[in-house]
């Protein structure tokens, strides 16, 4: 019988992988915490926990950044 639904090898690892706060990436960046939020809240890999909001509700999100997405964020944004 064949697993309805399958890990691939990249999740599996990823998972084990450290995970950022936005406040730790914040503090190593020198950035604002709602920067951080803005770079990572649409990023592929990123965790995250809670809800989008709606109907006129705040969202509630905690961001948990994998250490593999914050390197790629960061070679993304750095100048050659």
């Amino acid at each position: 019988m064949v697993a309805a639904r399958q890990i691939s090898a990249t999740s599996t690892a990823t998972y084990a992988e450290r995970h950022y706060s936005v406040q730790q990436i914040a503090e190593m960046w020198g950035l604002s915490n709602d920067a951080i939020r803005d770079l990572f809240r649409r990023e592929p890999g990123v965790l995250a926990i809670g809800h989008d909001g709606g109907r006129g509700k705040r969202a509630y999100q905690t961001l948990r950044v994998p250490e593999s997405v914050l390197q790629r964020v960061y070679r993304l944004f750095t100048k050659p």
